[in-house]
């Protein structure tokens, strides 16, 4: 009888460690399906150098975007994205790396992104932390 308490309660422990783990972090802007990863400026430019296939995608407006941006860099301007699929982003499942200004349009353009069924999200912020290189004018 004592063992079976004994294997009973470790079996419980067990289960909440593992609960605790299911759990979002930080880093996680959603929990699901219809989700975002959220990283830093820095760690974005990390895999700008690393990855090959990815889009960085800048949700200000046309104005701001011409102003000064990332190279590489195409607009979108958040107030744009709907329900409609969006031709300069025909892959769903592609690396699309999300900035604006200071955070908060890329974050609504990522949400809105991933309730489209794009998969691979990564939304670094604002360009007013973005310490790389940035150009301007209309061209990337």
């Amino acid at each position: 009888m004592k063992r079976i308490s004994v294997i009973l309660i470790i079996t419980l422990l067990s289960a909440l460690m593992f609960t605790g783990c299911g759990t979002s972090s930080d880093s996680d802007a959603n929990n699901g399906a219809n989700s975002y990863h959220q990283v830093s400026s820095e760690e974005a430019a990390t895999m700008m150098e690393e990855e090959t296939d990815y889009i960085i995608l800048d949700v200000r407006t046309q104005e701001e975007y011409e102003a000064a941006h990332i190279p590489g860099a195409i607009c979108i301007p958040n107030e744009t994205i709907g329900d409609e699929e969006i031709e300069a982003l025909p892959d769903k499942d592609q690396l699309i790396l999300i900035y604006c200004r200071s955070g908060n349009r890329s974050k609504q353009a990522s949400e809105k992104l991933a309730k489209q069924g794009y998969t691979n999200i990564v939304e670094f912020g604002g360009i007013n932390s973005w310490t790389g290189e940035t150009v301007s004018g209309s061209g990337a």
